[in-house]
């Protein structure tokens, strides 16, 4: 069974909210996000690794991908690369034998797979990016590191 109530929230949206009791308090785990859009592994297949360069940029400007998450990213890219090569492959065979086709299988497996593999990085649909909470990277402006505070990045 999965996870029940509503999701937890981030402890300093708690605070904020007025409900910042210390005994429910527990501390985030951040987890440090790099520099720049780190390179996918490559043991990646071609099709794996133009779905991971598809969506890491923007993971990475939503401060959704760490080092931590490279593995795990990987693994969606190896099931959205398996859906799009099934899928192209299923072109070729004739309509009425679609269904019954072994791609057909491998196709929805590997969607299943993404749907999963995705939720936690919000690639599975809308719905999936309302629990994720990001810190978004904007490129410096001309006037960065001008006023106090305004850190050049």
């Amino acid at each position: 069974m999965g996870k029940r109530g509503p999701t937890p929230m981030h402890p300093n949206l708690r605070v904020l909210r007025g409900d910042g009791r210390p005994s429910r308090n527990r501390p985030p785990i951040e987890a440090t996000i790099a520099d720049t859009v780190p390179e996918p592994p490559v043991w990646l297949d071609t099709d794996a690794q133009a779905q991971w360069r598809a969506v890491a940029g923007e993971l990475f400007r939503c401060g959704l991908l760490s080092t931590l998450d490279t593995q795990p990213l990987a693994a969606w890219a190896v099931a959205a690369g398996r859906f799009r090569a099934a899928s192209e492959a299923l072109l070729a065979v004739p309509e009425a034998e679609r269904l019954l086709s072994p791609l057909a299988k491998v196709a929805r497996d590997a969607s299943k797979q993404m749907m999963a593999l995705g939720q936690p990085f919000g690639l599975s649909g809308p719905a999936s990016r309302q629990r994720l909470a990001g810190v978004v990277k904007k490129a410096p402006g001309k006037f960065s590191g001008l006023i106090g505070g305004d850190e050049p990045a």
